[in-house]
């Protein structure tokens, strides 16, 4: 149902795009119409009936837009479940054989989170100078 749907808004987009473009450009200016002269192309499109027609069809297919693009998000809405930006953060399950980390004790959550990977927090930058900290085997 969702892709019908998608397929239905890219036609009205498309329809949206083509009746925009074949509506008359009104200033005088460079638009899309004209080199500066007013316009578009003499004798298309110059009636007055044509042109509320254009603008009828305008609103339409910009009302349909809508009511698609509304559809589309609630179609996308509804199918997702609600969750946490948390939940993927919690540690997985050890493996068969392996022991869990203790828990963490006090720190922020970096801290926490890299005694979860076995890591130790960062220290200051040692002194010029001063020999460099041994880096801890895994």
């Amino acid at each position: 149902m969702q892709t019908v749907l998608i397929i239905v808004h890219l036609i009205i987009v498309l329809s949206l795009i083509g009746v925009v473009l074949l509506q008359r450009s009104e200033g005088g200016g460079m638009g899309l119409g004209g080199g500066g002269g007013g316009g578009g192309v003499s004798g298309f499109m110059t009636g007055r009936g044509q042109a509320n027609a254009l603008t009828r069809a305008t609103a339409i297919l910009a009302a349909l837009f809508f009511v698609t693009s509304i559809a589309l998000t609630v179609m996308a809405t509804s199918t997702r479940a609600p969750r946490s930006i948390l939940d993927g953060a919690a540690p997985a399950a050890p493996a068969a054989g392996q022991h869990a980390p203790a828990a963490p004790q006090g720190g922020n959550v970096l801290e926490q989170l890299q005694r979860l990977q076995g890591e130790q927090p960062a220290s200051p930058a040692p002194a010029p100078g001063a020999p460099a900290p041994a880096a801890p085997q895994q």
